[in-house]
């Protein structure tokens, strides 16, 4: 499936976009960072987002998606600016994969330009068209993208919509290829449309195009007029698919009313293609209808992938490693060979100036008493016809002069300082060839190293690999639970509780849902627990993720199947939490072999105390019936996993653990302290320290082995 945005397709969403024309700017969103959302609002209709993801699509969308909590730097200057504007209008750059939106509020005008090719752009501009801010700088050889430049649009390309006989025959006539290549890119139209034009034409993709007599270049051009007035008069947008069978689940999944993404889909289009009459095809209302039910449910969900993402600094596993270091190698390999042919062309433009002493000579002095007798700029107006020079840069005082060919005619470029003789002239190319002679030197050493580095990472991963260790990683964030206590049930949902009197507090009033189960040991200053009834992690194939044997790789999943009411779930799950509520309070280390629990509903517990009393940080007053457990085993049990492609020890019951995890080990109360047992463990399995320190149980503890320590 085709995702870049051809021409055809900006042009159609500028016409729909035009349905937007008055709606107002409620919020801007980046929910990652390929991505930009506009809340947008206008009276009678409800709200819309306008989904613009960078350099391959622009459509609207009413479909629910996540939105992150704190606003990026680039949707906090949108917001500035664009906050409750009025948008005036929309535009395409020509039949370019670039369009511009209005906006305009009590200080002035605004406008937001959208490129399409390429990696994309998006860009703020103000009334006078300087960039305020763009999301990415960048800087290409016609013009430079950064903030406080006057926006430049890239060089204009042939529009097919004016296309006239004149210009066709000389395109035709001016190519040396067949008519399909000519047509894409000379004629602006793409592959895609390319083809489709040739079949409506009637011509075969391999002709020559030159070679076109006076009736086929009629009927390439009436093709071309053909699908352009489709394209501007058209409503309907077409989703090819690849076979009758996926078309017959799109109408299944229309009649049930679920919005699943149309399996098999081929191509987008907003106007009909003759090449495609045999496929089956599905007929939309809108191109924004269509790229959404194609691509609706990835981009939505772009904010949980960009969580995901920021979990592992780049390159920080073994993987990522590896291949940030061979990336490293190819760039400075790359570099290297830059640098040598950097060089090469250097040494040899200082050993042309050398030789063409005289012709050098000639001009610098001629030019130089030309500025004498006027001044720069009227030097610069009368050499525009002289052939031996080129551009004359005034604030430098450089020329770009041209050295004879074998011929005698303008050949080599070089850049001369008129104020210098010609050999220091030939001396400063020479010195540049010297830099970049060093600068690749100092790159063969610095791939020697990497080289070197990428070896040590094999060597270290096979070593980790034959012992069935994981790869600890460094993280520049942590999931959410990790500030609690937390451990899993046997079907996956998860039970997260207080770590002190402030991490009590805040599982209450952040994470206790209407529908989550409030749990506590029988023993004062226990942590308070929730159960949740819909987070939690679920269990993945992890032959496909080269996982050693034995560990278990999770999902986190935040809509777990099974009730909608903790309440509801088997008792044996209940109890399954509760255990390891009182694994978690200071029953751990009394010396005791078991405890008693009890859960509430969360409308039970509440910070209101009676007249007099008063309650201190982390404690709730519970009132009503409450559900006992009572002869709660103390023993846990922890297994080997990889979440969300994190490695991680996951805490459970010992029943609901070894029904899960190949590798595994019993955790009961002992006489070795924790922080010993923690270091044991990271040592045999490769897990962090502090990861497996922190879901330890409170006291010492002793471990019972099935695999956990050792690759059974």
């Amino acid at each position: 499936m085709r995702e870049q945005t051809s021409s055809f397709e900006v042009a159609r969403t500028v016409r729909e976009l035009g349905e937007m024309v008055g709606s107002r700017v409620r919020k801007a969103y980046q929910p990652h960072y390929e991505q930009i959302v506009l809340r947008m609002s206008k009276k009678g209709f409800p709200n819309r987002d306008l989904v613009i993801v960078r350099g391959k699509r622009v459509y609207y969308s009413s479909r629910d998606r996540p939105m992150p909590p704190n606003p990026s730097q680039f949707a906090m200057i949108l917001r500035k600016y664009l906050g409750n504007s009025r948008f005036i209008g929309v535009s395409q750059f020509g039949f370019d994969r670039v369009m511009s939106l209005e906006f305009e509020h009590g200080r002035g005008k605004m406008s937001l330009v959208i490129e399409l090719f390429r990696d994309g752009n998006v860009l703020l501009l103000d009334e006078d068209g300087v960039i305020i801010q763009p999301l990415t700088h960048a800087k290409y050889a016609s013009r430079t993208l950064k903030k406080g430049v006057k926006y430049a649009p890239p060089p204009a390309s042939l529009d097919p919509r004016n296309l006239d006989r004149r210009k066709l025959d000389y395109i035709l006539e001016d190519s040396d290829s067949d008519i399909i290549r000519t047509v894409a890119s000379r004629l602006n139209v793409g592959r895609v449309y390319g083809a489709a034009v040739c079949s409506g034409a009637g011509l075969s993709e391999d002709l020559s195009a030159s070679s076109l007599d006076e009736a086929q270049r009629a009927s390439l051009l009436n093709s071309i007029a053909s699908m352009m007035d489709e394209l501007e008069e058209g409503e309907r947008c077409i989703l090819w698919v690849e076979d009758q069978s996926s078309l017959e689940k799109w109408k299944s999944s229309q009649e049930s009313m679920e919005n699943e993404r149309p399996s098999g889909a081929m191509l987008i289009s907003p106007i009909w293609l003759k090449n495609m009459d045999e496929k089956p095809f599905i007929e939309m209302f809108s191109l924004s209808e269509a790229l959404d039910a194609v691509f609706g449910e990835h981009d939505s969900a772009g904010f949980i992938r960009r969580e995901e993402e920021k979990l592992i600094e780049e390159g920080s596993t073994q993987k990522q490693s590896q291949a940030k270091l061979e990336r490293r190698a190819e760039q400075q390999k790359r570099a290297i060979e830059g640098f040598i042919q950097k060089a090469s062309i250097s040494q040899e433009l200082g050993k042309s100036i050398q030789e063409n002493w005289e012709h050098v000579n000639s001009i610098i002095t001629q030019f130089n008493q030309a500025v004498s007798n006027t001044s720069w700029l009227e030097v610069s107006d009368m050499s525009q016809g002289v052939d031996w020079i080129g551009r004359i840069d005034a604030k430098k005082r450089t020329i770009l002069a041209y050295l004879p060919d074998e011929d005698g005619d303008p050949g080599t470029s070089v850049t001369l300082e008129v104020d210098k003789t010609v050999h220091q002239n030939a001396q400063r190319y020479f010195e540049i060839g010297r830099t970049q002679k060093d600068k690749a030197s100092g790159a063969e050493i610095a791939l020697k190293r990497t080289l070197e580095s990428q070896e040590r990472e094999e060597r270290k991963a096979a070593k980790d690999a034959a012992g069935g260790k994981l790869r600890a990683i460094k993280r520049s964030r942590r999931f959410w639970f990790e500030k609690y206590r937390w451990g899993i049930l046997s079907d996956g949902r998860m039970i997260v509780g207080g770590r002190d009197a402030k991490g009590n507090d805040s599982i209450v009033k952040k994470h206790l849902g209407s529908k989550d189960l409030y749990i506590h040991a029988d023993l004062h200053g226990a942590p308070s627990c929730v159960l949740k009834i819909k987070e939690g992690m679920e269990f993945r194939d992890s032959t496909t993720e080269h996982i050693p044997e034995g560990v278990c790789s999770l999902q986190i999943s935040q809509n777990m199947d099974g009730p909608e009411d903790a309440r509801e779930l088997p008792d044996s799950l209940l109890k399954e939490a509760s255990q390891i509520a009182v694994c978690w309070s200071r029953a751990w280390g009394s010396g005791g072999a078991a405890a008693t629990a009890f859960y509430v509903r969360p409308s039970q517990v509440s910070k209101k105390t009676e007249s007099g009393e008063s309650l201190g940080r982390g404690a709730f007053v519970v009132r009503g019936q409450r559900h006992w457990y009572r002869d709660l085993p103390l023993e846990l049990g922890m297994g080997m996993g990889v979440v969300n492609g994190v490695p991680l020890p996951v805490i459970g019951t010992v029943e609901s653990i070894s029904k899960s995890f190949g590798r595994w080990a019993r955790i009961i109360p002992g006489r070795d302290k924790k922080e010993n047992v923690a270091n044991s463990i990271s040592k045999a399995t490769g897990l962090s320290q502090d990861d497996v320190l922190s879901v330890l149980p409170p006291g010492n503890c002793s471990v019972e082995d099935y695999g956990l320590l050792r690759n059974k």
